[in-house]
């Protein structure tokens, strides 16, 4: 099994994620941002305009064992988003920002407790 990707094997595998879009509609646009692929999307019938897909999350897929289920699921994923969201992104952010937010709560709540804790020795 091959273990080392190159840019061109995750470009294959992101044209083959926005296949499912309408013939025309789809053209890469070329980033400053490494970290990811970005297509731009026009069609008229559409409200999705841009689809956004994380390089390194797409390196993890090349390599997965269950990769055609994987790439089947976000192409139907793609579809029903593209009449209802603007933008689609691989791997959607507010995932991110959910596992950001438990951080930081647990923390507030440690830092509560040991507040807390040193009111209590006054």
């Amino acid at each position: 099994m091959n273990t080392k990707w190159d840019a061109n094997d995750e470009t294959k595998l992101a044209r083959e994620i926005v296949a499912v879009l309408p013939a025309g509609s789809v053209a890469r646009f070329c980033s400053d941002d490494a970290d990811t692929i970005r297509f731009v999307v026009q069609a008229s019938d559409l409200k999705l305009r841009s689809v956004v897909l994380n390089r390194s999350s797409l390196r993890k897929l090349l390599s997965d064992a269950a990769r055609s289920v994987k790439v089947e699921y976000l192409q139907r994923d793609l579809l029903r988003s593209a009449v209802r969201r603007a933008e689609f992104r691989y791997p959607r952010l507010n995932h991110i920002l959910e596992a950001a937010r438990g951080r930081r709560q647990r923390r507030t709540a440690t830092l509560a407790a040991r507040l807390a804790n040193l009111a209590s020795a006054f």
